[in-house]
């Protein structure tokens, strides 16, 4: 309680300093405009044939330090004091960025302004972030708050009517990566399902993507939706979740073309072409903006006899296999508790190549995504080993991440990976026109001085 007190002082009086003109609230809280129409011109998107990505011009810095949404207090205490609140938070779920030496979470900080929080959803890893991708987690209580966590990943994905009962509204804020099968966006969709189902209002707390720069990869087929690939976007979406949120309410994609009751408190600085990674890991197995970076080229390997590192200090920036010749570079993977308990290749020495330059300079410049390694992985494996194992262990798996059975054809030597990629293209092309409308900050930051 002492604490809790403490916090109480501190967020009255950072909220005494902010300014109320304008301030959104709940109810009545006033949609936000979409991004300044010039600043959105689809002319601004470059197209990467190469690669199957649109990107920006040029890498931005921001001038100031980024304002996350629930850094937006007074706005989160005005719209959320007076009703029942759930919350979807992870480890990421601190104040502000992470940066600063005072790091409040989340639901302590609603806690301490009076806010009746009543639990807690925790999304894949735990609300902590300490459990393993795919890890089923249980329902349990938090030691420090003593709120229930209900799991959305264990025996729900979906909240249940039941857990929403006894509240109104239910804040969303977690960091996202801004790819397609990364977890987060499909808890989101399913959020949002379940709160147009029951009459509950979803206040999403946006932060910016670190993908937000380049929109690439094929979008996915209908037929293939899944919880890793929940929603029909290309594999790297370039958008917020905040955005995200806008365009799935807009799109009539929640079942039956439902509506969810949507508040989205914006960040304040951001553009989409700025280079921002979260200082707090979003995952076990994300620890680092190159890993964030690499991270939608190297998922598809997960399918497949490849390791990209989970087992290692560097998961997602290097990638290897026991037979092959793809690179001098080797590793061999161990188990790490919480996140990789069980890697693929244990104790195995693996041959392949260390891309944390690449994933360096990606993370500066106004692209980065190539999945033609997969393929040349896949032709190593083939030509240097004799055994019948497959170099794809999961092809249902594969078709599910990468959205089409186009990947396998190219492997199996049916189509052209040039042909792939173009088949992708026009889809982009289309899901740019598409998002538009949904924006809430502007593609490209202008360059000072014309430089």
């Amino acid at each position: 309680m002492k604490l809790l007190a403490q916090l109480s002082c501190i967020i009255l009086v950072w909220m005494s300093s902010l300014p109320c003109a304008g301030t959104p609230c709940l109810p009545g809280y006033q949609p936000i405009e979409a991004a300044n129409e010039d600043s959105l011109t689809r002319a601004s998107m470059v197209l990467d044939s190469l690669h199957g990505a649109l990107h920006v011009q040029h890498r931005s810095e921001p001038p100031m330090r980024i304002q996350l949404g629930n850094e937006d207090i007074r706005a989160i205490y005005e719209g959320c004091s007076r009703a029942g609140v759930a919350v979807v938070a992870n480890q990421t779920s601190v104040i502000g960025d992470g940066t600063t030496k005072q790091q409040t979470h989340l639901v302590d900080s609603l806690l301490a302004l009076g806010i009746d929080v009543r639990k807690v959803f925790a999304p894949e890893h735990g609300f902590r972030g300490n459990a393993h991708n795919g890890a089923h987690i249980e329902d349990n209580v938090d030691p420090v708050t003593g709120l229930p966590i209900l799991s959305l990943h264990g025996k729900h994905k979906k909240p249940s009517p039941e857990s929403l009962s006894d509240v109104r509204i239910i804040i969303f804020d977690i960091q996202d990566v801004g790819a397609r099968f990364y977890t987060y966006l499909s808890t989101l969709f399913l959020v949002m399902e379940a709160a147009a189902e029951n009459g509950k209002v979803v206040v999403v707390l946006d932060r910016p993507n670190p993908q937000g720069h380049q929109i690439a990869g094929p979008i996915i087929h209908p037929e293939l939706i899944s919880y890793v690939g929940q929603l029909p976007v290309p594999v790297v979406h370039g958008m917020t979740l905040g955005e995200m949120a806008q365009m799935i309410n807009g799109e009539g994609w929640l079942a039956n073309g439902a509506l969810c009751e949507l508040v989205v408190i914006p960040c304040k600085g951001y553009t989409h072409s700025d280079a921002w990674y979260p200082p707090i890991a979003p995952s076990p197995n994300l620890p680092t903006a190159e890993s964030i970076a690499l991270y939608p080229s190297l998922c598809p390997f997960e399918p497949t006899t490849v390791s990209v590192g989970r087992g290692t200090a560097t998961p997602f920036e290097v990638i290897g296999m026991p037979t092959g010749s793809m690179g001098s570079y080797t590793f061999t993977p161990q188990p790490v508790p919480g996140a990789a308990p069980n890697p693929k290749h244990n104790g195995m020495l693996c041959y392949g190549q260390n891309l944390h330059a690449l994933g360096a300079e990606w993370t500066r410049s106004n692209t980065g995504f190539d999945w033609s390694w997969i393929v040349e992985y896949a032709h190593a494996w083939q030509a240097g080993t004799s055994s019948e194992e497959p170099f794809i262990k999961s092809p249902s798996f594969l078709d599910k991440l990468v959205g089409n059975t186009g990947l396998q054809s190219v492997i199996k030597g049916e189509l052209s990976y040039a042909a792939y990629v173009s088949d992708w293209l026009i889809g982009l092309r289309e899901f740019e026109h598409k998002r538009a409308p949904y924006l809430l900050y502007p593609v490209q930051r202008k360059l000072e001085h014309g430089g």
